[in-house]
């Protein structure tokens, strides 16, 4: 199945209260449950002022789908290509 990073801008999200991202969390989980198995939150990296979220969807349209349901923005959705890490250069 396709990979996709989603860039989300959220200014200040870094200093969320966990409480904060618990319930995004939730919200998110839940648009899911209803979208269906399709699409698969893998996991995702918050930072200062964005979040990078790594999904698994058939396509581009349905990960944009979800952060319209769940209130989320999606500011790049870029389909994964390949994936490298060290071990790439041995």
């Amino acid at each position: 199945m396709p990979q996709f990073v989603i860039e989300r801008q959220m200014p200040g999200v870094g200093s969320a209260a966990p409480a904060d991202l618990k319930a995004a969390a939730e919200t998110s989980c839940s648009v899911l449950r209803d979208l269906g198995p399709e699409i698969q939150w893998v996991h995702s990296y918050v930072t200062d002022d964005k979040i990078y979220c790594l999904y698994r969807a058939p396509s581009a349209e349905l990960i944009r789908e979800h952060a319209r349901k769940g209130g989320f923005p999606s500011d790049a959705v870029s389909e994964v290509r390949a994936m490298i890490n060290p071990t790439t250069a041995e």
